[in-house]
């Protein structure tokens, strides 16, 4: 894979995004270990615009481990300051799953009715309630009251 170029306009955005942000991978003493690069593929997933701390001494290490990484994970290099390493990836669109599509529909809630005589079971009823409307403490189903509108709107019209 190859890095992402950016514009030196982009670079500077990307920079003044990442001034905030926390490091949210280590590379220790073992270096750049898949293990690594694993969770910097993950990171780079969930947050496009991530930080990485380097606990190394080697300058030229870091400068070899910034260029890796962006070349491995398909990255753009935003910036390398001391043992910070800062990478860019566009984050890729999510598959929409059929749950996300669904709109507020009719739900099903069982409700105990108790009788008035005190040895008899209760009788289970399952009600249906529409998106507009609301069950009770009672187990009633309310529709859901009207927008208030107040008197000087409702003298305009």
């Amino acid at each position: 894979m190859s890095q992402i170029q950016l514009t030196p306009a982009q670079r500077k955005e990307h920079r003044s995004e990442a001034h905030h942000l926390d490091p949210v991978v280590m590379v220790g003493g073992d270096g750049l270990t898949a293990a690594v690069k694993k969770e910097a593929d993950a990171a780079l997933n969930a947050h496009g615009l991530i930080k990485i701390r380097v606990f190394s001494d080697d300058r030229a290490a870091r400068e070899a481990m910034f260029q890796t990484l962006a070349d491995e994970l398909n990255a753009a290099p935003i910036q390398h300051i001391g043992k910070l390493l800062v990478l860019w990836r566009p984050i890729p669109e999510k598959e929409k799953t059929v749950d996300e599509d669904r709109m507020p529909g009719p739900r099903d809630f069982k409700v105990l009715k108790y009788s008035k005589r005190g040895g008899q079971r209760p009788e289970v009823k399952t009600l249906r309630v529409l998106g507009n409307q609301r069950l009770t403490p009672g187990g009633q189903v309310k529709r859901a009251k009207p927008k208030q509108i107040s008197i000087k709107k409702r003298s305009q019209t």
